[in-house]
């Protein structure tokens, strides 16, 4: 792809990730948020979409069922936005795409799943700066007004509150806006989430930002197969592990599991397992 920049070493993945230029305010702020993939063929289908090809006449029962069955205070909100995030939080097939603020988090999910090592991985990064440009005015403006890049659910609320609404912004213009998640447990926050949506369930994120790719608006970070493994090894260094970003039982055995499983080259069979540091932590 014409925005591709492939690395081949962790240190040439870090300066791809954090070349960020300072501010008017003499800080460096990136302007993107990024999603890590195992395979960089993979598009950015939501969720929604891959349930196959009948997803367009089952998006609106499965929110409404997930409403009718979830326990008392499990949503705690009927607003449009914040029962759409919890869905997709919690595993619900959306129209919502996961990201992330942090490069890190986003190297993490490109290099975790050890069934695709033998594939390059990638990191997609889009300026949701950029992005604003191809907003409706008054979404442009209610960011504006806010002095804020990324919406929050309670802005989204006062600017539209159904999906036939916001569908219907369409009709101006193809667009993907980005918005920050309520704080519903510490997986979120971990993960510094982020999620992206369209007006229509049928729209393709991938087509949208390739076809605006002389601009500056995206660009893939390649992750050769090669590469991955050392890659994996030095994010558990720094702490960038399922142990954080999915906190609880759950997030702790898979991090073991993988820590203390066979590296690139050894058979399970002759594998041992990692000696301990002797401080409860590998």
């Amino acid at each position: 792809m014409k925005n591709d920049k492939r690395v081949k070493t962790w240190p040439q993945l870090l300066a791809a990730l954090y070349d960020i230029p300072k501010t008017r305010h003499q800080r460096y702020r990136s302007n993107f948020v990024y999603r890590g993939v195992a395979n960089k063929d993979w598009g950015l289908e939501t969720s929604l979409k891959r349930l196959g090809p009948a997803y367009l006449d089952v998006e609106r029962p499965l929110m409404r069922n997930f409403a009718k069955y979830a326990q008392p205070g499990e949503i705690p909100s009927v607003a449009l936005w914040f029962r759409l995030a919890v869905a997709q939080h919690h595993g619900l097939p959306t129209r919502l795409i996961d990201w992330t603020v942090s490069p890190r988090v986003a190297a993490h999910f490109a290099t975790f799943e050890e069934e695709h090592y033998d594939e390059d991985g990638a990191i997609w990064a889009v300026d949701v700066v950029k992005a604003i440009d191809y907003l409706p005015p008054e979404f442009q403006a209610t960011l504006k007004e806010e002095s804020a890049f990324l919406f929050s659910i309670e802005m989204l609320e006062r600017l539209v509150s159904s999906l036939s609404d916001f569908d219907a912004l369409s009709k101006k213009g193809e667009f993907v806006l980005f918005f920050e998640p309520p704080s519903l447990d510490a997986r979120i926050i971990n993960q510094g989430a982020i999620m992206s949506v369209m007006p229509g369930a049928d729209l393709d994120l991938r087509n949208f930002l390739t076809e605006r790719a002389s601009g500056d608006l995206y660009h893939r970070i390649i992750i050769p197969k090669k590469v991955k493994w050392e890659i994996r090894d030095k994010l558990d260094q720094d702490n960038v592990t399922e142990r954080m970003l999915f906190p609880g039982l759950d997030g702790l055995s898979r991090w073991l599991k993988r820590y203390y499983g066979p590296g690139p080259t050894v058979k399970p069979s002759a594998h041992k397992a990692l000696p301990s540091s002797g401080r409860g932590l590998p």
